[in-house]
């Protein structure tokens, strides 16, 4: 039974084709897997700053004469995290708000926003940093680590998709998107002046990334065509007469799509009938 549920989980996060799952998989396993080698250090008794290490070589630095050493932090950075919370709160946000980003988008729209987002998080840390004289003291030594900037790309570019989609919040209760991502971009300035100021710098790099993401997407260009495959060049040789009619692909109603995203915002996606929900996915591949 245990190998049956390890292969479950394995196939849920590597083969179900869902970004949200593989992100959250691997953000996990890395935590489980840093946390077990910390164990022996810190037994040890041998005064070993294992959390420091991982700063040093995984975070993402400030300190802009490290980057030639560390330059593939910009990646590393994202899948590391200071404590479990840290890890919870940012994978129960990837999870809730990845469900909807998917059911509007592709799965390779997930993957560019989410590591676009991690790197636009981490470079606004840094000039940040490099920029205002308040960091000044704190160059040489800071750094920055966890994915919250790429799920906050995720976060905001739901938003902005569907402002007016609501989730239900514990004690609030049902929330719409725009008005959740508005009150962590104003904590985030708020979060400036805070201890926690380079993961607060961080997180506004992904909010751009994120709202910037949808508007160009709404305008007609996606970034994240950078990540289609693309088709190898084969010869193909055809007898057959050439047919001077083109068969026309089926046109999307953008005011069919405008009401049912309208009925989403309102009901929400379970609420739609089969049909809608085919329009959608039609409209999602055009």
């Amino acid at each position: 039974m245990n190998n049956s549920v390890f292969k479950d989980i394995k196939n849920k996060i590597f083969h179900s084709g869902d970004p949200s799952y593989l992100y959250i998989g691997i953000n996990t396993l890395v935590f489980v897997v840093v946390a077990l080698i910390n164990v022996p250090f810190f037994l040890s008794g041998n005064g070993v700053n294992f959390d420091g290490i991982i700063r040093e070589y995984f975070g993402f630095p400030a300190s802009l004469t490290k980057l030639p050493t560390r330059f593939y932090t910009i990646l590393t950075y994202q899948f590391f995290h200071e404590g479990f919370l840290h890890l919870l709160f940012n994978m129960l946000w990837l999870y809730w708000v990845g469900r909807i980003f998917l059911d509007f988008l592709k799965p390779r729209q997930f993957h560019f926003v989410y590591l676009a987002g991690g790197f636009a998080g981490a470079i606004l840390f840094a000039l940040a940093f490099n920029i205002f004289p308040v960091f000044i003291g704190s160059v040489s030594v800071g750094s920055v680590i966890g994915s919250s900037a790429a799920v906050m790309a995720i976060i905001v570019a739901t938003a902005t998709l569907v402002p007016d989609y609501s989730i239900r919040l514990l004690l609030f209760g049902d929330v719409k998107l725009k008005y959740l991502a508005i009150a962590y971009i104003v904590l985030d300035l708020i979060g400036t002046t805070s201890q926690n100021a380079g993961g607060s710098f961080a997180h506004i790099g992904g909010a751009i990334i994120g709202f910037t993401y949808i508007k160009m997407l709404q305008n007609g260009t996606d970034w994240s065509n950078l990540f289609k495959k693309r088709p190898k060049l084969r010869v193909v040789k055809n007898n057959s007469p050439k047919s001077s009619v083109k068969k026309k692909e089926p046109s999307v109603d953008q005011n069919e799509i405008d009401a049912i995203l309208d009925k989403i915002s309102k009901s929400g996606y379970d609420k739609l009938t089969k049909e809608e929900k085919e329009t959608l996915f039609k409209a999602s591949n055009h």
